[in-house]
């Protein structure tokens, strides 16, 4: 809890991080008029997986100009510029009128979502190596944090709205006030280069990193899909009204998230990281088999238990990143973080074809499955102390 005290008593620390909420907060109340805008335009899950596919192509066409654009803009500029853009650009979707438009828009926010996303990242390695702290791991609570305030938020504010994008203009004007007024204590920041150290991609370098670059994606292909479809599981498959109860499962979900990736800085030094990605995985486990009894307060239960399971293995993949011996710090962070954020950004994409194939409720299975395969990969590495 040290690092959670340094960030609440110190805007140097607390202004980059809230970046990380920004981005979720908007995330959390986009996910919850998923289900409107599939009715709105009468969309299919195929459709719809196929839409947010279209966030994820954004993404990766994006992604590999970060490196030179926050070195040209500076990375404190260029991560604000990123969240200000991102947040705008997530109106769109609730102002498409056709699957077209839905395309295009979600394509534009998924631009925007990933640039700022690895630069957020990078911002705070830098904050942590210019003042010898630890916060990354805090930085991913608070980014869980801000889904949780960004649903829960939203769902009570839901019924004061006529329209979606009324609602929408609203925290977007909130998350940009804030992150202007907060921007001046890290938009001078800029990525300090090491020139004896390689900051190139070698996949063979990378090696050893292959197996902790697959756990990442599996566990953010659950993460992703969480996002997107908890909220449609409670409407489709549980039969809750479309109201702001839909949204309780994802509420639940990055409540026990943000809890965990407090705390587990402290667990992690007491267990070892390998032991604690696979408590993580089995805690994952039984929550997916907790959600697929369908059973409405069953469920939420299980969507509790996902979260505090998963919360714990991102942050400890990047630790582990970090200290691989033969690849440079930053290099392996951003790789693993990378594969990760593609299966982020494809789970969704994965489960809409996936239900539409067969059924929602499939699709989470499926996605039971993926958490046994992430135990059984990190147990290859048990052996291994980091």
């Amino acid at each position: 809890m040290n690092s959670l005290k340094l960030i609440l008593t110190n805007l140097k620390y607390f202004a980059p991080v809230w970046v990380f909420s920004s981005l979720n907060f908007i995330i959390g109340t986009w996910v919850l008029y998923i289900p409107y805008v599939k009715e709105k335009l009468e969309l299919n899950d195929s459709e719809l997986g196929l839409a947010l596919f279209s966030l994820a192509l954004g993404v990766l066409l994006f992604i590999p100009f970060v490196p030179f654009l926050s070195k040209k803009i500076g990375l404190g500029r260029y991560t604000l510029i990123g969240v200000l853009l991102f947040s705008m650009a997530f109106l769109l979707p609730l102002l498409a009128t056709s699957y077209l438009m839905l395309c295009v828009s979600l394509f534009f926010a998924g631009v925007f979502l990933g640039t700022t996303d690895v630069a957020m990242n990078a911002l705070v390695s830098e904050v942590e190596r210019n003042n010898t702290c630890s916060i990354m791991s805090a930085a991913h609570g608070f980014f869980s944090l801000g889904g949780a305030l960004g649903a829960m938020l939203g769902s009570l504010l839901m019924p004061f709205f006529t329209k979606p994008f009324y609602h929408m203009v609203v925290m977007v004007s909130f998350i940009i006030l804030v992150n202007l007024v907060l921007g001046k204590h890290y938009f001078l920041i800029a990525e300090k280069v090491v020139p004896k150290e390689k900051t190139s991609y070698h996949f063979k370098t990378l090696k050893p990193l292959y197996t902790i670059a697959l756990i990442a994606f599996v566990i953010m292909c659950s993460e992703g899909a969480i996002e997107h479809w908890s909220t449609l599981y409670f409407t489709e498959v549980i039969g809750v009204a479309k109201n702001n109860l839909a949204g309780i499962g994802f509420i639940v979900f990055s409540t026990t998230m943000t809890i965990g990736r407090f705390f587990g800085d402290k667990i992690s030094e007491n267990i070892g990281s390998i032991k604690i990605i696979l408590l993580g995985c089995v805690l994952a486990s039984i929550g997916y088999l907790a959600i697929l009894t369908s059973q409405f307060y069953t469920s939420i239960l299980g969507f509790g238990i996902l979260g505090l399971g998963l919360s714990v293995i991102i942050p400890e993949l990047f630790r582990i990143a970090g200290k691989t011996e033969g690849v440079n710090a930053s290099v392996g962070i951003s790789f693993v973080s990378g594969v990760g954020f593609v299966g982020f950004l494809l789970g969704p994409v994965i489960l809409g074809y996936i239900s539409n194939t067969f059924n929602l409720k499939v699709s989470f299975f499926a996605l039971f499955i993926l958490s046994i395969v992430a135990f059984l990969t990190a147990l290859t590495k048990r052996k291994i102390k980091f």
